[in-house]
């Protein structure tokens, strides 16, 4: 036993999973016990930063993300074949430059979207997260968000 807890399930939900280069993903990363580091605006930054490496290293495309105090929203389109190992990469780095070497739990929660589905309409969700939530009475006061189309 390692000590970590998991749901039963959790495993049996990632069988089977296969990520397509060139697809929009909704990714939703949580940190562990729901702990609210990013309250700290600097470690929001540190997790904002790593995002954007994978973009600059080709991995990703941007189309929004919104950093909440106990987890992340990340709309993009993958850019390799490898959802888990981009995502997986973004949470070590932010770890290890946060300090945190158990900053997140494991896994990730990810959703492919469809045609149908309109990239600005999903990252106007993203975005609201923190006016749903309570946070703040303006997006413009929340300073852990950006989408590519400002």
């Amino acid at each position: 036993m390692t000590g970590r807890t998991e749901r039963p399930h959790g495993q049996a939900l990632r069988k089977g999973r296969v990520s397509e280069a060139g697809r929009a993903y909704l990714v939703t990363f949580v940190t562990r016990d729901r702990q609210p580091v990013f309250t700290d605006i600097p470690m929001g930054r540190l997790l904002v930063h790593e995002m954007h490496a994978a973009d600059r290293e080709g991995l990703t495309k941007t189309w929004c993300f919104c950093v909440m105090p106990d987890h992340c929203h990340w709309l993009l389109t993958s850019e390799c074949s490898s959802l888990s190992r981009v995502v997986g990469r973004v949470k070590a780095r932010s770890a290890k430059h946060i300090g945190l070497g158990s900053l997140w739990q494991p896994g990730f929660h990810d959703h492919a979207l469809r045609r149908e589905e309109d990239l600005r309409t999903v990252a106007r969700y993203v975005v609201a997260n923190p006016l749903r939530a309570g946070l703040v009475r303006h997006i413009g006061d929340y300073p852990l968000w950006d989408a590519a189309w400002l």
